[in-house]
This record gives structure tokens, sequence and C-alpha cells, in this order.
């Protein structure tokens, strides 16, 4: 209801909800779209050299006459912001007065300083409305009528507020239920999906593995419950572990979204579960993450580290930052790219020299692994060979009497794809730590390299937030 009160609010709203709605009906062409983002880019390039402290020292290089003829082909002579940039300079990265937020959020920094994340209303009308026309095609397939179960990575993050509001415009009710809660708790997360008979969850895969341990071990099927619809948010999550998480709640389970506390929403999920960019919120780049050198994304399919840049006059819009992620990314006919992010740069593993992005690693283990859940991987060298030994949940341990023969049948399809590295596969339990990846990083949470100098600073930071209280 605080909408009406906001008449400006309204009619931007109604003007972004209609241009989306436009794009998506492909009622914008390629040359449309160019003209929005060049014009969408000069006023923000304006708006942060003017109003964001750090930009006007970042940014001083530019004078009036440039930004009023700037075009996104000429981004690549504007300096990159980094995470560190993010870190070191906190609020003075912000473009408008705090009071003109809406909302206040930070990284959680478990690896490293906390940085400010406020939003304002305009940020959330430019992400909250692709997540709209979005997730109304998913939902429409599974029914009119839902109640949403909305579980983030934490209570004090922005998953809670923007599925709130998603769906409170799209007529479906929602119940936050943050498990990890000390005053929710599993027990009543199960109680609330039985008794309000909720439809869709959204949550990270580790929640949904959790719910769905939890639920085994209190005597009920996962799959027995009203939930025919989960929305996986905030982790790495190959098409494998998807269904493998899918044919364990008997849901239709969809990786919704590619975001991040600073930079918002990225892609979004399609009714042909795959993500897309959203381009006329934001510009997108893909680099060499080592020399920085930009790559044609138009030509065909390119991996590199994703740079973007926000179109739109948030509360701190970003210019070229840098988010560390990986991506692969594949040019469609409309200016959209679809993406698959494959894992952060710094989670990129050299197995025998050769390098491994987070997503290949699992796609390899879990692709001919149906009933698998949870994965550890420790990694180790001996006689000059790199050696992985691997260690797999099944959900039901009592289930498949060949599982023997099924592990010898994923180490051989994992030494076809990692070729000349020992490898061994067991069935056993993995610890709480493999529940951190949203917080922390898809490699503190699976790996643990003991090689000589291996990086763990990431898996210090996740068994820290264990320790300090994080229950699995």
């Amino acid at each position: 209801m605080y909408a009406i009160f906001k008449e400006e609010q309204i009619k931007q709203a109604k003007a972004t909800y209609d241009q989306h709605c436009d794009f998506y009906k492909g009622n914008i062409s390629l040359d449309q779209l160019r003209s929005h983002q060049n014009n969408k880019l000069r006023d923000v390039i304006k708006y942060v050299s003017e109003n964001s402290p750090f930009y006007k020292e970042h940014l001083k290089g530019l004078t009036a006459s440039d930004i009023s003829t700037l075009k996104i082909n000429e981004l690549t002579n504007i300096p990159f912001t980094t995470k560190d940039d993010l870190r070191n300079q906190g609020a003075a990265l912000v473009a408008a007065p705090m009071h003109k937020s809406w909302i206040y959020y930070e990284t959680t920094g478990t690896t490293g300083k906390p940085t400010p994340c406020p939003r304002n209303e305009t940020d959330s009308i430019h992400n909250n409305t692709p997540l709209i026309i979005n997730y109304r095609s998913i939902f429409e397939q599974y029914g009119s009528e839902h109640i949403v179960g909305v579980m983030g990575p934490t209570e004090l993050h922005s998953t809670g507020d923007t599925f709130e509001d998603v769906f409170r415009s799209l007529g479906y009710g929602v119940v936050k239920m943050w498990p990890r809660s000390p005053v929710v708790g599993m027990k009543r997360v199960m109680a609330l999906i039985n008794e309000l008979q909720i439809t869709a969850l959204v949550c990270t895969p580790a929640v949904a593995i959790a719910i769905a341990r939890f639920m085994q071990s209190s005597g009920q099927s996962p799959g027995s419950t009203s939930v025919k619809l989960i929305l996986t948010v905030g982790e790495l999550t190959t098409p494998s572990l998807l269904r493998n998480i899918g044919d364990v709640w008997g849901a239709k389970v969809y990786s919704c979204m590619y975001a991040s506390q600073e930079s918002s929403i990225l892609a979004v999920c399609a009714a042909d579960s795959e993500l897309y960019t959203t381009p006329l919120n934001n510009y997108y780049e893909i680099i060499d993450p080592v020399s920085g050198t930009s790559y044609d994304i138009t030509q065909g399919q390119v991996m590199g580290e994703l740079v973007i840049t926000h179109l739109y006059e948030g509360q701190k819009p970003l210019i070229r930052y840098r988010t560390g992620d990986m991506v692969r990314s594949t040019y469609q006919s409309d200016g959209r790219q679809k993406i698959i992010p494959v894992g952060r740069v710094r989670d990129v593993l050299s197995l025998n020299g050769v390098a491994y992005c987070a997503w290949d690693l699992e796609a390899a283990l879990l692709e001919q692994l149906h009933g698998c859940l949870d994965y550890a991987i420790r990694i180790d060298t001996k006689d000059g060979i790199d050696c992985l030994d691997i260690t797999v949940e099944m959900f039901d341990k009592d289930a498949d009497t060949s599982i023997a023969s099924t592990l010898l049948t994923v180490k051989a399809h994992l030494e076809k794809v990692i070729p000349g590295v020992k490898i061994s596969v067991v069935s056993g339990e993995t610890s709480n730590i493999t529940a951190t990846s949203a917080m922390v990083s898809w490699k503190a949470a699976r790996i643990h390299d003991v090689r000589h100098a291996a990086d763990n600073s990431d898996r210090e930071a996740a068994l820290a937030l264990i320790n300090q209280g994080f229950k699995s």
C-alpha cells in the first residue's frame, strides 16, 4: 500500500514495466536497445560523477563534453571498479543521501570488510520488474494459487524483501521462514510447509538439501509435501544438482537468478530454465580475468570474468564493476546473453597444471550420479600427481544396493573428464561446512586443498562462520 503515497514512483514503475514488457514481446529492436543503453550510460556517468565521492575522483578524467557523447563501445576507456574499491571506499561509492534509500543491506563480511549495499525505489523497480515478468510465466505452469516459502542465506539478506515484492505483485502469498534463525529452525519450517500447504520454496540449494534431510530424519518424504516448485538462489548450481534436488522433492527446480548483494540482479531465469541478462538495466562485458581485455560477446560463446555497468540512477550505481565471477555467455538475437555462472575467478582449480572451473567439476561428478545431494572434495598430491578424494552423500542410503558399482562408473567418467588425476569416490557423510556456500563460496564449502601453498582462506572463513554459531 505504501506505493499509493508516492505518485512519482508509481509513474516510474509503470513506465519501467511497460518498457520491459515491450522488450520481452520483441518490440524493441537492437538499434533501439543500443540507443537506450547509450542514453542511460550518459545519465548514470553524469549522476555518479556529480554525486558519488568515489566516482568524482575515479572518473575525474572525463569532462562534461566527454560524458555527453559517451557510448557503450567506449567504456573500455573507463577504469574498472573492483571489489577492493567496494571494501576500501564503502559509503563513498553511494550516489544519493542515505535518507533517499528505502532499505540498507551490506555484504556478510566473511571474506573481507562488509560493504554497504543501500537501495532506493529506483533500484527495486528496475531489478524486480524482470523477475515479475519472467516468474509469472514459470509459476503459471503450476497453477494460479501459490503460497511461497522464502528463505534467504540470512535474515538480513535482500532475498526476503525482493521476493516478497515480486510475489505480492503476482498475487501470491509469502511466508518468510529462515530455518537457520534461532526463532524458527528446521522443525517449524517443516510444520509451516505442511500446515500452510506451501506450493513453492525460494532458498539456496544447501537449504533445500538441509530441509529434505531433516524431513527424512523426521519420517516424512519431501516428495509427499505440497511443494511442487523450488527456486534456488545464491550458489553455483549445475543442472545435475537441480535434477537431484528435484527428484528428492518431487518438484521442478530452477536456478532462478544470478545476482549479488552489491550488484543486484544481473540475470533472470526464464521458463526454459536458462538464465538471461537484463540489457535494459545493465551493460555487460566479458573480459580476460588476467589481462582485463574485453571479448567480443557477439561472437558465439565466450567465457571470462563478468563486468557490469548499471544503467539506472539507483542508490549506488556501479561502473565497470568486476564481479569476480566467471561466466559462459552466448549472445542472443535480441541483445540479451544467455549466461552460465561457472564459479568465481579465485575458485578456478589447477589440477596437474590444467585449469578447471567449479561448474565443470560439479557437472562431471553429478552427471551420472542420481540421488546425490551433497559432496566434498579433498585435493592432495602424491608422487607428483594431483589426487581427488571425493565423498558423496546419498540422500537415500538404503535404496540403491548397487552404489559401489555406480561410484565406479562415476569414477571412470571423472577420469575421462579430468585426465591424469588420481580419483577416489566413496559414499559417506559430509560436514556442515558444505552448507556455507552461499555465504562464502563454492570452494570454501566443497574443497579442502592440502597441497603445498594452497589457498584455503575462504575455507577458513567458512569454518570461522560455523564456529561463531552457524548451524547447518
